[in-house]
């Protein structure tokens, strides 16, 4: 089952586990450990920095970044500016990881029985509620590559300017024809 879950936007520690949980969330290695103890100096959504005996180490959060399965992978600082910390401590939690534990997904209550067939074999049903407020939200990243070529008309070129192709099939456009963060 962990194969096949993806991480959720808002993850929750599971109330009824294998004791494993802590485990397996640091054998994956998403989460940051402390590799020594010293004192936060400076956290934020890109790096965490630490003094060490007189030493500062920085250690660099990952941001966005695109796993092999096209998850969203990213690390969530879990400690704050001038606390204390030991030796192997929680420093950011992974994408599928709260406070050091596995989370791969949330705590709902679940009802199994039927109704009026729409739960035929493997079907089930959810409440709407869970669809508008998120609760099951993947973030996924694709990689889109595109190449051009030279032609026996010169080489191609990427451009907004289409023929034959109406201003409102072109508005997710910017200027070089790449399309647009966020449409």
């Amino acid at each position: 089952m962990q194969r096949q879950a993806v991480p959720l936007s808002r993850s929750e520690k599971c109330i009824v586990g294998t004791g494993l949980e802590r485990q397996t969330a640091l054998d994956s290695g998403v989460s940051v450990i402390a590799e020594r103890e010293g004192k936060i100096i400076y956290t934020d959504t890109h790096k965490i920095i630490l003094s060490s005996n007189g030493d500062t180490i920085s250690i660099p959060l990952v941001m966005y970044q695109r796993s092999n399965k096209n998850t969203c992978m990213h690390q969530k600082p879990q400690v704050q500016q001038g606390k204390c910390i030991k030796k192997g401590q929680i420093l950011a939690d992974g994408a599928a990881t709260v406070g050091g534990e596995l989370a791969l997904g949330k705590n709902v209550l679940v009802a199994y029985m039927p109704w009026e067939g729409y739960n035929f074999e493997d079907a089930v049903l959810i409440s709407e509620r869970l669809v508008c407020e998120d609760i099951y939200t993947s973030f996924h990243i694709r990689k889109y590559e595109i190449q051009t070529h030279v032609t026996s008309q010169g080489p191609e070129r990427i451009t907004k300017e289409i023929p034959h192709l109406e201003a409102h099939l072109l508005r997710n456009l910017d200027r070089n024809g790449i399309v647009m963060l966020g449409s």
